[in-house]
């Protein structure tokens, strides 16, 4: 076999793909920009910086984050690319079981990145003839045919990844077959030879001796009647069966074998040199982990001997080392040693009992004119729309405390964790009017008669009459954290539409901002949006009796959305609200009943 003949066992020159000086096909370049890329069903889309480098694309958040790593990476090497049948800005790129869709901005853009994910596909080249001869593989079988040496395989160490490796064993495998098919034809051929010589031979044997040509022979040739020699055997020439060049073939034979068993030799090095890696890696890992594991019982058992609970590990927050049932038995007992406290206080409070002048109605009848005016009008019109509404229905809400007129209704939401559920109360109280139950439930200076749960508070600004930008700190509640709240408290009166309904006294208190109360890092701002809905109705006295205070009934409704700000366990929370808000509209109720009996009917 020639050397042309070698070179074209396994492919043409032409076939050879052009190339770079680094190796690489003539066109590829590396692509980074942004795409769309599917996270979920709760994110959709998401913009993400993509990279196409060194037959791999990768993809961060952003492309200022390149530099603390990628989120992810995928190998093109058998990469399946799929342009989306219907979406004209759609790719999908699958490896395996690992599926990305990502959406250009536009179709130019999407067949930008499809061409340059198949190019640097394409020039990965693993189990390719073309990436062998790259690596100079075939120049060294080419070769072997004028002599095989030790330099011939010299070129088979050259490259330093199994990878590289393995393609030249699929090449060689190509190559090693071609050459076991000519030589069998050789030897078929030979075999056919050798059968006709034996035919020939047995038949000369047979012939009259008569007519046998003489039997003197020289060396391969016989005298026959004529005198004249003839050959007896044809020989074999070293090209006489097909035009094969027996010894060049067993010469490029040798050659290939010597190059597979060279490049298994390579790759068994290479294989116990990345398992000795790998082996230090999975050493060093362990260490590691054995490390961390013994500071971690170490701390754990640091922790076990504290006498108290100070840290944040004990407090709320979703790596509490406090579980549910502790975490409410905590929150319960503070809230009983907080209603004790009340309790001794309470006959103080009504002793030292306050009284301020109750402005007219009329002053109620707008909420004047300030920053916030649109704000408030908004709010008010939002309570007097859906607060009022029936529960019934497809709103959800849930009767979860029946106290005789008392009925406290609940919505579970919850966002990013965190128990939001709106409360919705309904009350009738005797003896009071909405006017009064609203002008105690909104003039701060009765809060602290009738709030348990505020450790301070003030006023930071007066808007109007009837309008507050109030801030308070509450209680602690171990191992909760220490909640404040900035907010605008407004009381409005709303005339009734028709002379046969009541009229309605409502106050909203919902969050706001403010320059004089910013956040701080003692407290965890919460937020709020609360109303005090309140009508009153008049039973007719009998006879000519004036009304008194049995003739009046106050209808509340009482509507509260709390974000706490942070997170504590679902269960407690819901807890909480089911035993705290009966008992504050209970104590408020009660302590308005005080504060009116004997007095004049403020309507």
């Amino acid at each position: 076999m020639s050397d042309n003949q070698s070179w074209n066992s396994s492919g043409s020159e032409e076939d050879v793909e052009p190339r770079d000086e680094s190796g690489h096909l003539v066109g590829i370049v590396d692509l980074s920009g942004v795409l769309s890329k599917w996270t979920n069903y709760i994110h959709g889309w998401q913009d993400r910086w993509v990279v196409l480098k060194n037959n791999t694309l990768s993809y961060y958040k952003s492309q200022d984050e390149t530099e603390y790593g990628c989120r992810g990476s995928l190998c093109l090497s058998k990469a399946v690319i799929t342009p989306h049948e219907f979406d004209e800005c759609r790719l999908d790129i699958s490896v395996n079981d690992s599926v990305w869709y990502l959406r250009a901005q536009d179709p130019e853009h999407r067949h930008q990145w499809i061409d340059s994910v198949e190019l640097h596909r394409a020039d990965s080249g693993y189990g390719s003839e073309s990436s062998l001869r790259r690596h100079g593989s075939m120049l060294s079988l080419t070769s072997a045919t004028s002599g095989f040496s030790a330099t011939s395989t010299s070129s088979f160490k050259k490259g330093h990844s199994l990878r590289e490796k393995l393609s030249e064993m699929e090449t060689f495998r190509d190559i090693l077959c071609r050459q076991v098919d000519t030589l069998q034809k050789y030897f078929d051929g030979c075999s056919d030879a050798v059968t006709k010589d034996e035919l020939q031979r047995d038949k000369i044997v047979e012939d009259d001796e008569d007519d046998f040509p003489n039997t003197r022979t020289d060396g391969e040739f016989l005298h026959n009647n004529h005198g004249i020699k003839e050959k007896l055997f044809q020989s074999v020439s070293p090209k006489g069966i097909n035009g094969i060049d027996f010894k060049g073939e067993a010469i490029t034979f040798k050659a290939t074998t010597a190059g597979i068993l060279a490049t298994l030799s390579h790759c068994i090095d290479l294989m116990v040199k990345r398992e000795d890696s790998w082996q230090k890696r999975v050493d060093k890992e362990m260490e590691k982990r054995r490390r961390i594991e013994e500071g971690y019982k170490s701390a754990l058992n640091e922790l076990k001997k504290k006498s108290h609970f100070g840290g944040p590990d004990y407090e709320e927050g979703p790596n509490s080392l406090i579980n549910e049932d502790e975490f409410f038995d905590a929150v319960e007992a503070a809230l009983d040693r907080q209603d004790k406290i009340e309790e001794q206080s309470h006959t103080e409070k009504i002793r030292l009992q306050r009284s301020s002048p109750v402005p007219p109605g009329d002053v109620y009848s707008s909420i004047g004119t300030h920053r916030y005016s649109d704000k408030v009008e908004e709010m008010v019109q939002s309570h007097m729309t859906y607060s009022l509404q029936d529960v019934g229905g497809d709103a959800n809400w849930q009767l979860v405390v029946e106290e005789g007129e008392m009925k406290v209704y609940r919505r579970e939401v919850e966002e990013n964790g965190i128990v939001l559920d709106p409360l919705k109360a309904t009350h009738s109280v005797k003896g009071v009017t909405g006017h009064e139950v609203c002008h105690y439930f909104w003039d701060t200076t009765y809060r602290n008669d009738w709030e348990t749960t505020i450790e301070n508070f003030n006023v930071v600004e007066t808007l109007s009459d009837n309008v507050a930008i109030v801030f308070q700190t509450h209680k602690r509640v171990w191992p909760a954290s220490q909640r404040d709240v900035l907010y605008l408290s407004a009381m409005r009166k709303i005339m009734a539409s028709n002379e046969n309904d009541p009229d309605t006294w409502l106050v909203c208190n919902f969050s706001v901002d403010h320059d004089d109360a910013q956040p701080s890092s003692r407290c965890v701002r919460a937020k709020i949006n609360i109303g005090m809905i309140c009508q009153t109705l008049v039973s007719p006295p009998e006879g000519d009796k004036e009304i008194s205070r049995d003739n009046i009934l106050c209808k509340i409704t009482y509507v509260a959305n709390v974000n706490p700000g942070g997170w504590a366990p679902a269960s407690v929370l819901r807890a909480v609200a089911k035993r705290e808000y009966p008992k504050f509209l209970k104590r408020f109720t009660s302590y308005v009943q005080e504060k009116t009996a004997g007095k004049p009917i403020l309507f």
